[in-house]
């Protein structure tokens, strides 16, 4: 029996868009699906908290609007985790995603480094990257395995190194924008913002799924390889999002759902409900005190300093300080 059509609300977008929030959206004439991030208070939250350089700031900031854009699609609960490492100025970077919507994030860089690199005018994110990998992890907790995929780091940025990931990982044809910077308050106060946007091609009929063979490998030298033309669905939604402009990305005055519609409304677009999002530690004294009770007392012995044992969180700078006698 034929079932009757969806009857899908049609509404104008939205003037304004609310920060610290991901809305993911569908173009279904186009096979296309995606989600935009706007990160205010969280971003600024945690990249404030710490004394960084503005350039290794920036990178983080991306990093987090990454973060975010991936770990909201997941559809379970538990962890997503982005690292980085490399041998650049800023040699990790580290962002703790939990579902359904709390993130943390931390940098490790050498300050002589970066500071090289900004006086020499070579810090874009790739300088402060360099070489390494970039890690993508999913757990889902103590009773089941950790699934990880990894990604070269070539000097090229968080862009580049998402764009590989999908393409040799999961082959899935995908791009992704991101942007972060400053903003002056009316108070006269700087705070950070972030803004990204992702879009993927994701056919439903099976012949539009279509990939290219592997490599010959040790086939005769001029073999023909073979290739397969990209779709024009996915060449019409890749030249889209290749138009939008960082401060599309993070203009508060430009509201998610005017982005989207502003690329997309020629062909429809389906927008979905907004992911809330917040900065959040998953740090307190009773797991840092569990911690240095796994410790050796020969081990709790060299880290007792005037009398205490100081440890501070990397991910939002908080300080616990414990006598020794308090954790034996």
């Amino acid at each position: 029996m034929k079932q009757p059509p969806i009857d899908i609300p049609v509404r104008a977008p939205a003037a304004t868009s609310a920060d610290d929030t991901v809305l993911p959206f569908e173009i279904a004439a186009l096979d296309l699906r995606g989600r935009v991030v706007r990160l205010g208070a969280a971003v600024d939250e945690i990249l404030s908290g710490h004394d960084y350089p503005l350039p290794v700031a920036k990178l983080l900031g991306e990093a987090i609007a990454l973060t975010v854009l991936l770990g909201t699609a997941l559809k379970i609960d538990g962890r997503f985790i982005l690292q980085t490492q490399t041998d650049g100025p800023v040699r990790m970077l580290v962002v703790d995603f939990r579902s359904p919507g709390t993130v943390r994030a931390c940098a490790r860089f050498d300050a002589a480094r970066v500071a090289a690199a900004i006086e020499d005018n070579a810090a874009s994110a790739g300088a402060l990257l360099g070489h390494g990998h970039l890690a993508m992890t999913i757990d889902q907790g103590p009773d089941t395995n950790r699934y990880q995929g990894l990604v070269a780091l070539d000097g090229g940025s968080l862009e580049d190194a998402a764009h590989e990931y999908f393409k040799s990982s999961e082959q899935i044809p995908t791009r992704v924008r991101l942007a972060v910077a400053e903003e002056m308050t009316p108070g006269g106060r700087y705070r950070w913002r972030a803004g990204g946007m992702l879009l993927q091609f994701l056919p439903k009929a099976p012949e539009r799924m279509r990939q290219a063979d592997l490599d010959p490998g040790d086939a005769p030298e001029g073999a023909p390889i073979h290739a397969v033309a990209e779709d024009d669905a996915w060449v019409e939604g890749r030249s889209l999002i290749a138009t939008v402009e960082d401060v599309e990305l993070i203009d508060p005055a430009l509201s998610s759902e005017r982005l989207v519609y502003r690329l997309f409304h020629e062909r429809g677009v389906r927008v979905f409900k907004n992911v809330p999002v917040a900065a959040q530690c998953s740090c307190s004294r009773e797991n840092v005190e569990g911690m240095l009770r796994s410790f050796s007392p020969e081990d709790r012995d060299y880290m007792v300093e005037d009398g205490a044992i100081s440890v501070t969180c990397e991910f939002c700078n908080a300080n616990y300080r414990f006598a020794p006698a308090d954790v034996s």
